[in-house]
């Protein structure tokens, strides 16, 4: 029996990167003395100025990694906190904040509702754009940043921003506090399956990610929302509510902003569409048949056997003109295919008709292996480029073999680059003349056949002399000796080194084949029955139907039995994977990065290829057969918030097993909405660290007494990955 896989992924989490030097202008100051001694201008002052450059009004579309809750979707989000995810570790620390620690950051994100904006009263994103100066000057309503024109740089001062006005009263009800927004930010190490690596190794720079999570819970009633990733450059004075705010609201610069919609769960998420194909009631590549009848005849039971495999019955018309109806699947099956017996022609196809498989019990056809044929054959017409490599292929091949046969010595010894360059002939004068100074006669050889030359050729002896010479070898130039010479593999693997360069091309070609890469998605998926949506199917894969489209595209332009023979040489395809499945689900656009991987046990299986079809359909293939399947929500992916009763997950905080669960948290919620633990006035602000009871001493003290870093909160405050298992039928 499979076992359930131990699937491990690590992710880890940092504080903050504080840098060395914060965005600004900078000058460095040189002065030199000499002890005993008066220099006067000698030596005098230097000054260096130099800049240290970072976003500002703007963040660029390529330095975001992930939003969540996805922009524009519409679920159940009013127990998390959206988050923004951004490519550069240390852009929320890149500038400081004037009278704030170094981690604080100088951006928080702020989430508002319908009607909460006077600018976009309907949450959908719309913010008012002008330059830096504009927005300095004050020329929009709203109090700006406070920020000295003289610290702009030459490009800012003609950069579009996009800004939002916040009123005051609001701003003061959800703007974090300074402490606050440190702990809101965080930095995220993340990636595939990883079992290997400790966890007291150094961070992996490529995947490292700036998190910046907000205090705020969508609203549980539903609507529309927004948020904003807000820069508090300018703002200092109205954090910590030092300073009100004013009533005519801030004029702030939303760095990126996105909206989404909160209702009752549409099934949307993650963990909803992946458990929709867990309970799919079959997991196999094949047509949904209902039950058979109690007492089925042999002509149903054998119906039902071929539909089982994956098979289907397509309408067929015969060559006499009849309509009548074939089974046909492709080369992806619900059961290991049956071995199939050799062609009359030998191991290879020669037709499609030859492959056409007649159930002589019930007069019907099966034409897999003739549509597989007749596939491989279209698709080898279509290609230009493919058909002239294999004429070039068989043209090269069909000449070394004559050439072979006259020097029949040559097929029993180590082919060297003299014997490729006789073989191919590819300098013939060059070698007839090296011939001729070959031996000890050399020169002498030379001037006879040059002062003989002419008599030769007028009374014909050449050719007799030609003749006899090819008799004295024992070959025989016919179709029936070359096809006799193919025959010996030392010849043929002769021919294989000799052609090398022609065959290449053309086993290039043919080796996409087994990859499934130039199949139509409709030779395997005949009916879209198979594959619903929202599905998942496990297969195995016919290498038979493989070896006919390979003999289907070798039949191009073959003009006697020696190039028929010759396709020997190309026919050696790379074997198929043994196994796969197929996805069509939202998952395939929506979590691009959903890892996926497949197991033999609880040993991972190596994923050799994958393709997409349309944007919710993708094909894996993996090297041995699977027992299981999982797919895991992306590390990078992990949102915050709480259960649906109103609790979180404890989770160790150090140790070699930090992270481990250790029970919920708090052990009596008072309601659904994570109410103890939530700002006065209803705005569902989360109270982080402000007055009153607030949630990170309250969970100092559940871990206790010990103060928690950003990281540590980030830890306890995630919504674990969810990891759905497969198990092959």
């Amino acid at each position: 029996m499979p076992t359930t896989p131990p699937t491990a992924h690590r992710t880890r989490f940092f504080d903050h990167r504080i840098p060395a030097l914060n965005v600004g202008r900078y000058t460095i100051h040189a002065t030199q003395s000499v002890n005993g001694m008066t220099i006067g201008d000698a030596f005098p002052d230097r000054a260096q100025r130099f800049d240290v450059r970072g976003p500002r009004f703007v963040i660029p579309a390529t330095d975001v990694h992930a939003s969540y809750p996805r922009p524009g979707s519409t679920g159940l989000y009013s127990q998390v906190l959206p988050h923004l995810t951004l490519e550069g570790p240390g852009v929320p620390w890149l500038r400081k904040l004037k009278g704030e620690a170094p981690a604080i950051p100088w951006m928080a994100l702020l989430v508002f509702r319908e009607d909460e904006l006077p600018e976009d009263p309907l949450a959908l994103g719309n913010t008012e754009a002008c330059t830096a100066p504009q927005l300095l000057d004050g020329q929009l309503p709203g109090t700006p940043p406070e920020i000295d024109p003289e610290e702009l740089f030459d490009d800012e001062r003609e950069m579009l921003c996009a800004t939002v006005l916040v009123p005051g009263e609001l701003f003061t009800a959800v703007a974090p506090l300074p402490e606050e927004m440190g702990l809101l930010a965080h930095i995220r190490e993340g990636g595939p399956p990883d079992a290997t690596v400790g966890l007291s190794s150094a961070p992996d720079e490529d995947e490292l990610k700036a998190v910046v999570v907000a205090n705020r819970f969508p609203d549980a009633a539903g609507g529309r929302h927004v948020a904003h990733l807000l820069s508090f450059d300018g703002f200092e004075r109205y954090l910590g509510g030092g300073t009100a705010a004013p009533s005519q609201g801030l004029r702030m610069v939303s760095l990126w902003s996105w909206a989404f919609e909160t209702e009752p769960d549409t099934g949307m998420g993650f963990g909803d569409l992946a458990q929709q194909l867990a309970a799919q009631p079959d997991l196999l590549l094949r047509l949904p048949v209902p039950a058979p009848p109690q007492n089925p005849s042999t002509a149903q039971r054998a119906a039902l056997e071929r539909l089982g495999i994956g098979a289907t019955a397509l309408p067929q018309r015969l060559e006499s003109g009849e309509r009548s109806f074939g089974f046909y699947r492709g080369p992806l099956t619900a059961a290991p295919a049956r071995p199939v017996p050799a062609p009359s022609s030998g191991e290879r196809l020669e037709s499609a008709g030859e492959a056409l498989a007649y159930v002589q019990p019930y007069g019907v056809f099966d034409a897999s292996y003739a549509a597989a044929f007749s596939l491989g054959r279209t698709l080898a017409l279509a290609d230009a480029e493919f058909r002239t490599a294999l004429l070039a292929f068989r043209k090269a091949a069909r000449g070394a073999v004559r050439r072979l046969l006259t020097h029949p010595e040559l097929a029993g010894r180590a082919v060297s680059p003299a014997t490729v360059g006789l073989l191919r002939r590819e300098h013939p004068a060059r070698d007839a003349f090296d011939r001729l100074l070959d031996g000890s006669s050399g020169t002498a050889a030379l001037a006879s056949a040059l002062a003989g030359a002419g008599a030769d050729v007028t009374s014909g002896r050449v050719r007799g002399q030609a003749r006899r010479r090819r008799a004295g070898t024992g070959a025989t130039l016919t179709a029936g000796g070359v096809r006799a010479a193919l025959a010996d593999a030392q010849v043929t693997d002769v021919l294989r080194q000799v052609t090398a360069r022609e065959l290449e091309p053309v086993s290039a070609w043919l080796a996409r084949l087994p990859r499934l890469e130039m199949i139509p998605f409709e030779h395997l998926v005949p009916d879209p029955r198979m594959l619903p949506q929202e599905s998942l199917r496990f297969f195995y894969l016919d290498a038979a139907w493989v070896r006919a489209a390979v003999d289907g595209a070798l039949s191009v332009g073959v003009g006697h039995a020696v190039d028929a023979d010759l396709n020997a040489l190309a026919r050696q395809v790379p074997r198929p994977a043994p196994c796969g499945l197929l996805l069509r689900s939202d998952l395939v656009w929506n979590w691009p990065k959903t890892v996926m991987t497949g197991f033999r046990g609880d040993r991972p299986i190596e994923e050799t290829h994958r393709a997409s079809y349309g944007g919710d359909v993708l094909l894996l293939l993996f090297s041995e057969v699977l027992d299981t399947f999982t797919l895991a929500e992306p590390p990078q992916g992990l949102h915050f918030g709480f259960s649906d009763i109103g609790t979180i997950e404890l989770r160790k905080l150090s140790g070699p097993d930090v992270g481990y669960p250790m029970g919920e948290f708090p052990e009596d919620p008072d309601d659904d909405r994570f109410g103890r633990f939530l700002r006065g006035g209803g705005y569902d602000v989360l109270n982080v660290a402000g007055p009153g009871d607030a949630l990170l001493p309250a969970l100092a003290r559940a871990h206790g007494g010990s103060a928690l870093s950003s990281a540590q909160l980030t830890l306890q405050m995630i919504k674990a990955p969810q990891v759905q298992t497969f198990t092959r039928p």
